[in-house]
């Protein structure tokens, strides 16, 4: 079977593929971002012991390969009595590892808010918690946008390794295609290709988000 046509004959099953790992990635950002928030506010918090756990646990999933946190999650937990599916081990990983990246990038945001906002909060009677909601955090929010989408790009592409916990994302799914087929090379390029089309989609639609958070007169 000629290449080209092997390619088109499984496109809609590598699709459903794409499709599923982009709801992967999204349940993945979703619990990432609220891990993150919570981290970068134990981090940025008064409290030492919250923020030493803060930064030991930004420390781990840093210093830690991904493929190394998949296999103990899904692998490793059973051993204590925790045993998980391979979609929701898979999600809680990627969860547990862009959170520590996206927790460093709204830490970073936050902090690059003037002093003199919080101030100018605090004299309004606002509370902490308030001057951060309406006044800190949607300003925070431009500054971290363009890594929040960096983020969220290489989550795209870092869900490829849960191929390995039998989750059927579209690595998995070419891999089963290539295994009926025997056609490694056009199929691992079909994906490939995929991949690339799901992040330059996502870069276009970074930077047009960009665009609308700007500030006047900083297009």
């Amino acid at each position: 079977m000629p290449a080209l046509q092997l390619v088109l004959d499984s496109l809609p099953v590598l699709l459903q593929g794409m499709v599923l790992t982009v709801k992967f990635a999204l349940w993945s950002m979703a619990f990432g971002l609220v891990i993150g928030l919570v981290v970068a506010l134990m981090g940025i918090g008064k409290n030492r012991l919250l923020g030493a756990i803060a930064r030991c646990y930004v420390s781990v999933m840093r210093g830690t390969p991904l493929l190394v946190q998949i296999f103990v999650v899904y692998y490793g937990l059973p051993g204590i009595g925790i045993a998980l599916e391979p979609t929701p081990a898979g999600v809680l990983t990627l969860s547990l590892n862009v959170g520590a990246y996206l927790s460093e990038s709204m830490r970073g945001a936050i902090l690059g808010i003037p002093r003199g906002q919080w101030m100018a909060a605090y004299s309004l009677g606002l509370t902490p918690a308030q001057t951060l909601r309406y006044v800190v955090g949607p300003q925070a929010l431009r500054l971290a946008v363009p890594s929040l989408s960096n983020s969220l790009i290489s989550l795209i592409k870092d869900t490829s390794l849960v191929s390995v916990i039998t989750v059927t994302e579209l690595l998995r799914t070419t891999q089963e295609v290539i295994a009926a087929t025997y056609q490694p090379l056009p199929l691992y390029l079909a994906a490939a290709a995929l991949y690339w089309v799901l992040s330059t989609l996502l870069s276009v639609g970074q930077r047009l988000l960009e665009r609308r958070l700007a500030l006047p007169g900083r297009h």
